[in-house]
């Protein structure tokens, strides 16, 4: 896979944010290419043993479903995680292939670009945050980036700690 590159096709302020947003998602991508099934399971910080290529692949889509599926369009939060394992979706990802956490993040993306072009960018979540602010799409979409990028930092440690790749 090559990734987009960041330069937006138009500088309205839309296709801005969402060419941002998916450049991250693919350097996320890119970052897993070649990686074996058996390092894309491996913990190698010692401190964080949920840490896991996979873990943060699976992290990343369950995050974009949470803020845009439970928040913005309000629906029922149907996520893997609960009040005793939070961070499930991270410790369940070596459970799956990494080819199809992959998969499934990107064809979700997908399905997430039409729902950000049909709505404008002020629209108000249906459901408060954690903090009980209605954001609005703007706001998700600018979240989404800053936690895919500084989620890439993390892919691009481990990966390196995994099996010496390195890149952008």
């Amino acid at each position: 896979m090559t990734r987009i590159d960041d330069t937006p096709t138009a500088w309205d302020e839309r296709t801005q944010l969402t060419t941002f947003l998916d450049y991250a998602r693919d350097t996320a991508r890119v970052k897993c290419e070649g990686l074996s099934a058996e390092n894309a399971r491996k913990a190698v910080l010692p401190g964080s043993p949920l840490m896991t290529m996979s873990g943060l692949i699976n992290h990343l889509r369950w995050v974009e479903y949470y803020w845009f599926q439970v928040v913005f369009l309000g629906e029922e939060d149907e996520g893997p995680w609960t009040d005793e394992d939070p961070d499930r979706e991270m410790r369940i990802a070596v459970d799956f292939p990494l080819t199809q956490l992959l998969d499934e993040y990107a064809g979700q993306s997908a399905r997430y670009r039409e729902l950000v072009a049909g709505n404008d960018l002020d629209t108000q979540a249906k459901r408060a945050g954690r903090d009980g602010a209605h954001v609005d799409l703007r706001w998700i979409l600018l979240h989404l980036t800053e936690e895919t990028a500084r989620h890439n930092g993390h892919l691009d440690i481990l990966r390196e700690l995994l099996d010496g790749t390195t890149g952008d």
